[in-house]
């Protein structure tokens, strides 16, 4: 009998942390994965038609930061931005990529085409009028971008504003969800290769 209970003073014993201990680790560690998520990603409100059919006002979606931190922007991204003519308190706009840097974007007859191949474009509502599609071409040098919305004849766009920087850019949409009817992620078009 001397024998074991010296044994069992001699084992360390297991200290089990408390009930207020393990609130406080699990919050930190919610903070911490909040944190994390806010960094990556931003949410950001459909408000306005000229993303229709693809997107609606009153939409919500997840932006990912990462996206082009770790990879380029491609054609057919759904993309959200500064427009460069934006003041401070200006909420970034959404829009889909259609030049990336050294293409030669332009609009003839309001049919789009990029290094003079016509693009084939089945997300955009409705044909562009000739009034907001109206014949011009532009360069884009190393770090601009092209955007246009999906719905031609209700966006402010780079038709409007012209070539985006990198710098404006702040991420690729990646999943809708809001309203729940609506959640999954986002489509992107990827164009034949030009």
């Amino acid at each position: 009998m001397l024998e074991t209970s010296a044994v069992m003073r001699a084992r360390p014993s297991l200290h089990r942390p408390g009930f207020l201990r393990e609130i406080i680790d699990t919050l930190i560690l919610i903070g911490a994965i909040y944190a994390l998520v806010n960094l990556a990603t931003v949410r950001f409100f459909i408000d306005g038609p000229s993303m229709q059919p693809n997107f609606h006002a009153g939409e919500f979606l997840v932006v990912s930061r990462l996206s082009y931190l770790l990879g380029e922007p491609e054609q057919g991204d759904v993309v959200v931005f500064d427009a460069p003519e934006a003041r401070p308190d200006d909420p970034p706009l959404i829009k889909r990529l259609i030049g990336i840097p050294g293409d030669t974007v332009e609009i003839r007859d309001t049919q789009v085409y990029v290094n003079g191949e016509m693009l084939s474009e089945p997300y955009i509502n409705e044909p562009c009028s000739q009034s907001m599609c109206r014949d011009d071409s532009w360069e884009l040098s190393l770090n601009e971008y092209f955007f246009m919305g999906d719905n031609r004849n209700n966006s402010r766009d780079s038709r409007r504003f012209g070539p985006v920087s990198r710098a404006h850019i702040v991420g690729e949409a990646l999943v809708r969800y809001w309203p729940p009817s609506e959640w999954g992620m986002v489509e992107h078009f990827r164009y034949p290769d030009q």
